[in-house]
């Protein structure tokens, strides 16, 4: 079985550095560290961002099956421009992940046996790679992973509606929790706090209207919150927060990683989310989103072995 990511390879530009990124290219690093079968559905250009992104695949063994080369768009690329209060990110437009070719992807998701397939809404901002992730949803009955990951100016109502409907389980940062709270509920963000009571029932509102197998509502160091069809609330808070944070680039996604391994090797529900905020935490003390080094991955893998 294998787990199927779809959607953005990147670059994030700081001028004198450039360092790979994208979501769905996150998490299916981390899945290749911990040798779990995965394949990214996901499109690049013939420059070289497009190298860097490529010589990652060959740093993590991933298969290049769903790897597309667009010899007319430019590898994806967000401009970090520093400032007084830090960072400022621009997400250029018309990338080559916008440009997915439905019929190539199709004929590397037939060629494995997905488990899940994972997905979010920047690739989607495009009608290209729209139609073709909605193509290969339709294709298959493997349970459907949705990371929202919102980014300013990129995405719509419309594709986040769409989105959650076509998902079975979706993850939400609070942040995102909030916009969704203001849409479907008319929650405006300087509405008085809702109490915990209030915010359970509300979640558990959004489970049914979008017929979700599961809401997940990540709470940074304070843990995460699984909200099932059933009614179940799996609260996990005992989130050791590390002993530094360099940064909390690509927190969200080590959780999706850890989450869909769990799912894929069978582990509790309690148990994956204990693991999933611990090796997210464990990200945080590290710059960037992906170790650079790969050992790092060995302490986790022997750990989770011997438990």
């Amino acid at each position: 079985m294998t787990t199927v990511l779809f959607g953005e390879a990147l670059v994030d530009d700081f001028g004198t550095e450039q360092v790979v990124g994208g979501a769905p290219f996150n998490v299916a690093r981390h899945l290749a560290a911990f040798m779990s079968p995965q394949l990214l559905i996901t499109c690049i250009g013939n420059d070289k961002n497009g190298a860097i992104v490529h010589a990652e695949f060959e740093r993590f063994a991933m298969s290049e099956a769903g790897l597309q080369v667009d010899k007319m768009e430019e590898t994806g690329r967000v401009v970090v421009e520093r400032n007084a209060k830090g960072h400022r990110f621009v997400i250029l437009p018309g990338q080559a992940y916008d440009f997915i070719n439905p019929e190539q992807a199709l004929a590397a998701f037939e060629s494995v046996d997905p488990s899940a397939i994972y997905f979010g809404t920047l690739a989607q901002r495009c009608p290209r790679s729209r139609d073709t992730l909605h193509a290969l949803l339709e294709a298959s009955n493997a349970t459907r992973y949705l990371d929202l990951n919102l980014r300013d100016g990129q995405y719509d109502e419309r594709c986040v509606f769409h989105s959650l409907h076509a998902a079975d389980i979706a993850k939400v940062n609070e942040e995102e929790l909030q916009a969704l709270f203001g849409w479907y509920f008319g929650i405006a963000p300087s509405a008085p706090a809702l109490s915990s009571d209030e915010v359970r029932a509300a979640c558990a509102a959004l489970v049914q209207m979008f017929s979700l197998e599961g809401l997940i509502v990540t709470l940074g160091h304070r843990g995460s919150v699984y909200f099932g069809a059933d009614g179940g609330v799996v609260v996990h808070r005992d989130n050791p927060a590390p002993p530094f944070v360099i940064d909390t680039v690509g927190a969200g996604d080590a959780f999706s990683a850890i989450f869909l391994l769990g799912r894929m090797r069978g582990w509790a529900l309690e148990l994956t989310l204990a693991r999933a905020n611990e090796f997210a935490a464990a990200i945080c003390a590290i710059p960037g989103a992906v170790p650079r080094d790969l050992g790092f991955y060995d302490k986790w893998a022997a750990r989770w072995r011997a438990a």
